[in-house]
C-alpha cells in the first residue's frame, strides 16, 4: 500500500507545460488551471516543494497568467524535449530528495506521459492528477491515463491528493484547504 500513500514530507508537485498557446486549445483548461492552483495552495500550506516546466516558451508562450504569479518564487525548467525529466530536473529532484512526484499539466498523452515514464524508470513513485491534466482530445487523455497506470503510476484526483496529504480534519491546513474544494 506504500505506493498509494502520499505524505507531504516525501512528495513534490510538478506542473508540466500549462502555457498560453497550449492552454488555449484545451477544452478542459479551466479545470486543469483551477485544480493546479488548489494543489499549489496545498503545497504552500504543507511546505511541499513545487517545480514547473515550460515547453519551448518562445513558440508556445509562457505559463498562463492564472498560475504565473503563484509560481514566481518556484524553480522553472525550460525544455525542448517532451519529457520534463531533463538533466536539470533530475539534479533538482536529487537535491530535494523526495521520491513521490504529483503531476499536473498538459498534454496527458505526450509530455505528462513521457515524464511519468522517465520518472518511474528512475525509481520515482508518480501520482497523476486526472482532473489536473488534459489533452486536446478526450480519447488521447484517457489513453494517456491508461498507459501511465499500466506503467505503475497512481491515477488520482485533486481531492484525493489533498485529503491524503492532510490525513485529518481540524488542522490549520485543513481549515485553509477545505475552503478551496467546496
Amino acid at each position: 500500500m506504500e505506493k498509494f500513500l502520499l505524505n507531504n514530507k516525501e512528495a513534490v508537485l510538478l506542473v508540466i507545460d500549462i502555457q498560453d498557446k497550449l492552454a488555449n486549445i484545451m477544452k478542459y483548461k479551466e479545470q486543469v488551471i483551477k485544480n493546479t492552483n488548489i494543489l499549489i495552495s496545498a503545497s504552500e500550506e504543507m511546505d511541499m516543494p513545487v517545480l514547473y516546466t515550460e515547453q519551448y516558451p518562445k513558440g508556445v508562450g509562457g505559463t498562463v497568467q492564472e498560475l504565473k504569479a503563484r509560481l514566481e518564487n518556484v524553480k522553472r525548467f525550460e525544455k525542448i524535449t517532451f519529457s520534463s525529466y531533463t538533466e536539470e530536473l533530475r539534479e533538482e529532484l536529487n537535491a530535494i530528495g523526495r521520491k513521490k512526484v504529483i503531476i499536473t499539466g498538459m498534454e496527458t498523452h505526450i509530455c505528462v506521459l513521457q515524464t511519468a515514464r522517465d520518472l518511474i524508470s528512475n525509481g520515482y513513485q508518480v501520482f497523476i492528477v486526472s482532473d489536473g491534466v488534459c489533452s486536446r482530445a478526450k480519447e488521447n487523455h484517457l489513453n494517456g491515463l491508461s498507459l501511465m497506470e499500466s506503467m505503475g503510476a497512481v491515477i488520482t484526483n485533486t481531492e484525493t491528493v489533498i485529503f491524503d496529504l492532510l490525513k485529518k480534519a481540524g488542522t490549520p491546513e485543513f481549515k485553509v484547504l477545505s475552503k478551496l474544494i467546496k
